[in-house]
């Protein structure tokens, strides 16, 4: 349940009694049946219950048609008071379609390298290695004889003898291999370009240096834009890949802050960092990595294209894979949580009014009082009905 439910809950254990009381009371005092009567009928709480359920409905109606599916009425309120976005990289800010773009080779062809590497990235789902898969698809592919994923690293592999590490810097530095200083400088500006590093050593001696490319999602920069005149104070960027394409990505979408060579583990580290600081945290991821961030945030954002189990985990989806929806999604759970609160005040202020009349007037009278009475559903009913026709300005 939202806080606007929760509040209509704990409201209903004292007033109905209340309303009870006060009835009861005046028929004492008075021996009047019908004034009492007329109590009980006009403090009917119709309006207050509802008032909140109709604008959660009318919102998440709004929500299914533009592609934004809202799991349930909590939700709502979560994200309308989110101050701070945290987002995956490859797949969510990138249209996660990655490709080769540069490749250097040192003391081997390219051409005596590319079945070792295309072997070994075949075998892997990550999308570096489909973008190499692609980039050397009409390579023969070697039988492997053992494989070993290093997280956060790449892979380490045995094939016809000879041991293969395919990954980025930190499994090469780990592997205890040399890197000059002609070829760090080789990566750093590979990084500084916003490239994603690829290299390959083949029995302790580094043989190529791959530049992958992944394109931001078009018309991004203007939806983030648009996030943080809605309030969010924090746009963050979590991502495994190095620190250089991550800066590259971040300033080119003006990110308030980017870090790479993210694991799992350290993206919910984060998360719960940011929460006991006090920041009501949305997260936006697509893999299946990123689902203890995804269930650990205030607001667990899915990419429709991502895997089942970030989907499953999410609180809201963005269905077609369309990021550019955020702006929408958030704007609907501020403009819906709004809403909650006028029905709210309207159910309670008529029957406030109503009954403040009944005493200190002698204008209404019973059917009077439960043509308002009912008018004000109708008109809890009609405002959260105009939630049906919301769009983001």
């Amino acid at each position: 349940k939202s806080a606007a439910e929760k509040f209509i809950d704990k409201f209903a254990t004292w007033y109905t009694p209340l309303v009870l009381v006060i009835a009861f009371v005046v028929w004492l005092m008075t021996q009047d049946v019908p004034l009492a009567i007329t109590i009980l009928v006009l403090g009917c709480p119709g309006a207050l219950v509802i008032g909140v359920p109709v604008s959660n409905v009318a919102g998440i109606g709004n929500g299914a048609r533009q592609g934004v599916l809202l799991k349930g009425s909590e939700v709502i309120g979560d994200f309308s008071k989110t101050d701070t976005i945290v987002f995956d990289k490859t797949g969510t800010l990138t249209v996660g379609h990655p490709v080769v773009t540069k490749e250097h080779y040192y003391g081997m062809k390219k051409a005596d390298v590319a079945p070792y590497l295309y072997s070994i990235e075949k075998e892997s789902g990550h999308p570096l290695a489909k973008a190499i898969v692609n980039h050397f698809k009409d390579v023969k592919q070697l039988t492997i004889d053992h494989t070993n994923v290093i997280k956060g690293g790449g892979i380490k592999a045995e094939v016809l003898g000879k041991t293969v590490l395919v990954g980025n810097q930190v499994l090469m530095t780990d592997e205890e291999l040399t890197i000059n200083n002609s070829l760090q400088d080789e990566i750093t500006a590979f990084e500084q370009s916003g490239h994603s590093i690829v290299m390959t050593a083949i029995d302790k001696k580094i043989v190529s240096l791959m530049g992958i490319r992944d394109e931001i999602r078009p018309g991004l920069k203007k939806d983030l834009e648009r996030i943080k005149k809605m309030g969010v104070k924090n746009l963050i960027v979590l991502s495994g890949d190095n620190q250089g394409t991550v800066d590259v990505i971040a300033k080119e979408l003006g990110l308030t802050k980017a870090i790479g060579h993210m694991l799992p583990e350290d993206k919910a580290a984060f998360i719960k960092d940011l929460q006991a600081k006090g920041h009501v945290v949305a997260f936006v991821g697509d893999g299946v990595n990123d689902s203890p961030s995804l269930a650990l945030a205030h607001v667990g954002i899915a990419m429709g294209g991502g895997t089942d189990v970030a989907i499953e985990t999410s609180d809201v989806i963005l269905t077609n894979d369309n990021i550019n929806k955020l702006p929408h999604a958030l704007g609907l759970t501020k403009a819906t949580s709004n809403n909650m609160r006028q029905n709210i005040f309207i159910a309670v202020g008529v029957v406030a009014v109503l009954l403040f009349s009944l005493f200190v007037g002698d204008w209404l009278n019973m059917r009077l009082g439960m043509l308002i009475h009912e008018a004000s559903i109708l008109a809890v009913i009609l405002n959260a009905m105009r939630l049906l026709r919301f769009r983001i300005k």
